[in-house]
């Protein structure tokens, strides 16, 4: 199995271990303002000089941490945004998106749950073997994945909504969930999202939230 660890640079850290199941979010274009994305995207910075010059026996746990930090950061932002963009508050696009999400399972990813909201998309998957050989496997890589959602949906979006642009904002966050406590504390997080937002008083009652046990075993 590669061992490779894949780290992009846009103002976040992305670290995807080979095999594991990665908690991802993202948003629509300009959904935060330029005040709140400078903030942001300086503490980040800070964080990847900090990783840069440590212990590279150390670097994978900080990666980690440093991930799950500016995840958390990055979604109370988002979670606090009470003007911009809202076009997956409408019915007709946020069912392009529930159908992409659908429609990848299986191929590059095993879904496992997602909530669609406003003006954010949470997601948690776990990649596909994309090659497979005696003496490797790769993995779909995170960037590959998030290019055929957020391509196909906002190509698709943008005509329902008689508009031209970017749809998705270019980054996502993600976060990689490392064992069986982490995971239920995702989902369970994932699927009361609107429930938190006040938009519905259950989780069941919110048409686009998805957990492949059902959302009553939640």
């Amino acid at each position: 199995m590669s061992e490779e660890i894949i780290f992009y640079r846009r103002h976040l850290p992305h670290y995807q271990p080979p095999g594991a199941i990665l908690f991802v979010t993202f948003r629509l274009y300009r959904s935060l303002p330029v005040s709140v994305m400078r903030r942001l995207i300086q503490e980040a910075e800070m964080l990847e000089k900090a990783i840069t010059n440590s212990d590279p026996k150390e670097r994978a746990h900080l990666l980690l941490e440093a991930q799950k930090k500016m995840f958390a950061q990055w979604d109370l932002a988002l979670a606090q945004q009470k003007t911009g963009p809202a076009w997956l508050a409408r019915r007709e696009v946020a069912q392009v998106v529930a159908d992409a999400l659908h429609y990848l399972d299986g191929k590059k990813y095993e879904l496992i749950a997602y909530c669609i909201i406003v003006n954010h998309v949470h997601v948690m998957f776990k990649p596909s073997i994309k090659t497979l050989t005696s003496e490797d496997m790769q993995y779909y890589t995170l960037r590959e994945i998030m290019q055929s959602l957020k391509g196909f949906t906002a190509w698709k979006a943008n005509r329902l909504l008689n508009r031209t642009g970017p749809f998705w904002q270019r980054e996502s966050y993600d976060h990689v969930v490392r064992d069986e406590h982490e995971l239920r504390n995702v989902i369970r997080y994932v699927i009361m999202n609107p429930v938190k937002a006040g938009l519905v008083d259950s989780p069941e009652l919110w048409e686009w939230s998805y957990f492949k046990g059902g959302i009553e075993a939640v």
